[in-house]
């Protein structure tokens, strides 16, 4: 775009280059709806809350398992 072979674009030009495509790029996202976006994030809270659960669980029992073993 104006720059010959083998001369380096300007900052400017580079930015605006960069800019260019990142805009490009940001018109092909599927970007999610209401509905999806509150789906999704029900699924990841349910998702990280069970997670949560099995780690305490894993937790007390081999808390309570060295108890029993170190008394």
């Amino acid at each position: 775009m104006g720059v010959a072979k083998g001369e380096k674009a300007g900052l400017f030009q580079r930015i605006k280059r960069q800019y260019r495509g990142m805009t490009s790029e940001l018109k092909k996202v599927h970007w999610p709806n209401r509905k999806e976006i509150i789906s999704y994030t029900t699924i990841v809270l349910i998702s990280v809350i069970i997670v949560a659960v099995v780690i305490w669980l894993f937790d007390s029992g081999i808390g309570f398992l060295m108890n029993l073993l170190l008394k």
